[in-house]
């Protein structure tokens, strides 16, 4: 499984090389991207693209939803012309309001990945979900398992975070050059601490360019909050056929045991965050 995936990633990785140096000799003439969403991982960010891109004015990145440029060293030190390679170039001012934006969830994470999007793409307007981090804990590991970085049993890896992610976002600040595996792969518990990857975005891009949304009312009958993001983004009305759901893993439960430890561990994190947003996520109702 993770030759498998190792295989793939090198050739999405030769695919995008080749397309972005081809395209950054246009990069001038390439729109910017109007909205990122920007997390959080497991939250249906892959759902929400594409639901989003089937809107008549939404054009999607060149290669695939996620650029990963504000989170990944190596693309981040290329610049700006190699993340402007990746989106379509500018429409005639006749054909209409068309708008484009990318999907990495690693974004929200990141603890340097907010500063670099207000500094590179300014008014951008930032889309976060948010769904009970319990259960995205659980898919996360479930995720990472999958594609072959993560070794450990779920209670397990768990109790190894800790000495994981000891250290790991302090070198990431000291050293941008530096890329955390573990900080990236094995943040089952720290990703779910939302309230505080919220106060970073805020600060760095304005509390009002940024809109959350719960996953779980977000996919739920009748998309409810579906104006809400066309509004965020100044789209015109339009409704997709039907709520997409992507990249769901099924598994056998999570024991009772470890989902009584991991509410324990969100405890002061969602009273932060219902004190941050003004209102009860769905899995606190």
């Amino acid at each position: 499984m993770a030759l498998r995936e190792s295989l793939r990633a090198s050739a999405r990785d030769y695919a995008r090389s080749a397309a972005t140096s081809v395209g950054q000799l246009g990069a001038d003439f390439r729109m910017r991207p109007s909205f990122v969403i920007a997390g959080a991982q497991r939250c249906a960010t892959t759902s929400l693209f594409r639901m989003l891109t089937e809107h008549p004015q939404v054009l999607p990145p060149l290669l695939n939803k996620g650029i990963h440029y504000f989170d990944t060293a190596d693309r981040f030190r290329q610049g700006s012309k190699f993340y402007a390679a990746h989106f379509p170039f500018k429409r005639p001012r006749n054909a209409g309001r068309m708008i484009t934006g990318e999907a990495s969830p690693y974004y929200m994470f990141h603890p340097l990945a907010a500063t670099r999007i207000a500094a590179e793409l300014g008014q951008v307007k930032v889309v976060v979900l948010l769904r009970d981090p319990v259960e995205r804990a659980f898919s996360a590991h479930k995720q990472e398992r999958g594609r072959g970085f993560e070794h450990l049993e779920f209670w397990e890896a768990l109790q190894q975070e800790p000495q994981r992610l000891a250290g790991e976002e302090e070198r990431i600040i000291a050293d941008p050059s530096y890329q955390s595996f573990s900080h990236q792969h094995h943040a089952y518990v720290a990703r779910g601490r939302y309230a505080t990857q919220l106060e970073r975005m805020f600060a760095a891009v304005g509390r009002e360019q940024v809109l959350v949304l719960d996953t779980d009312t977000f996919l739920s009958a009748g998309l409810p909050t579906w104006p809400l993001l066309l509004r965020h983004l100044g789209l015109d009305d339009w409704w997709p056929q039907t709520p997409i759901h992507t990249n769901s893993r099924p598994s056998t439960p999570m024991p009772e045991q470890t989902r009584r430890w991991l509410r324990e561990q969100f405890r002061d994190e969602d009273d932060r965050l219902i004190e941050l947003l003004g209102y009860l996520p769905s899995w606190r109702q």
